[in-house]
């Protein structure tokens, strides 16, 4: 293994309270049904997409062009709330020591991340300059689980995909991850899924080597063993 790629929201910094409140400001504008059972539905897909199953309790039809304005509110919600409340202190427990120990260890590391706004996340938890390579949502024209990010991101990081490592907490960017051939190690919400290489709570329960070893069949932290299918050697 020679590079590992880290999605962003859910691994290396949690938001997801603020985009709950920006599809709820949204949402309620409209007059649409919206809880917190449909904002999980929405975890690891694209704006775009999100909407589409908000729109599912909308009373009325929309046009594209209609559609396109709600997402661009929610956006600017979503926007000002990270703008207002996110610092570093938000960055998720074992982000900055195991990012430590891979550069100590010279294996690239990479951001990964179907989000538009992945510049201004970085910026305001000041982790920017500690990767790499960053490939988001404004370099690709597919989301996960297509596996354009992460394919970008390994030419951007002259790595074949054989030899990445992708750290995920949700099932599409798992899906796309196994879609380009790469590792896949789950975090929080995405630990139990199938084919996993490894699956953690958080990234405190790991280590660098952890991620970079030839085989490893038990799960780290307190879930239940790893389906180990599909463990890539």
């Amino acid at each position: 293994m020679q590079a590992v790629i880290f999605d962003l929201d859910g691994v290396i910094v949690s938001t997801d309270q603020y985009h709950f409140l920006a599809w709820k400001a949204m949402a309620d504008e409209e007059g649409i049904y919206f809880d917190e059972r449909i904002n999980e539905r929405l975890r690891g897909i694209g704006r775009m997409e999100s909407l589409e199953i908000i729109l599912e309790q909308a009373h009325k039809s929309y046009t594209e062009a209609e559609k396109l304005e709600l997402t661009q509110r929610k956006n600017q919600y979503y926007v000002n709330f990270l703008k207002e409340n996110l610092t570093p202190d938000d960055i998720l427990p074992g982000v900055v020591s195991l990012l430590r120990e891979l550069k100590s260890l010279n294996v690239k590391v990479a951001i990964g991340s179907s989000s538009k706004n992945t510049p201004l996340i970085l910026d305001k938890i000041q982790l920017t300059s500690c990767f790499d390579v960053i490939v988001d949502g404004n370099q690709i024209s597919r989301t996960k689980p297509d596996p354009e990010v992460f394919e970008l991101a390994a030419r951007k990081l002259v790595v074949e995909p054989r030899h990445c490592v992708v750290v995920e907490d949700a099932e599409a960017g798992i899906a796309a991850a196994l879609a380009c051939g790469m590792r896949p190690v789950g975090v929080g919400a995405a630990s139990n899924l199938n084919h996993l290489f490894l699956g953690v709570n958080s990234l405190a329960d790991i280590q660098a080597k952890d991620l970079l070893a030839d085989t490893l069949r038990e799960k780290k932290g307190s879930n239940n063993l790893a389906n180990d299918e599909g463990v890539s050697t």
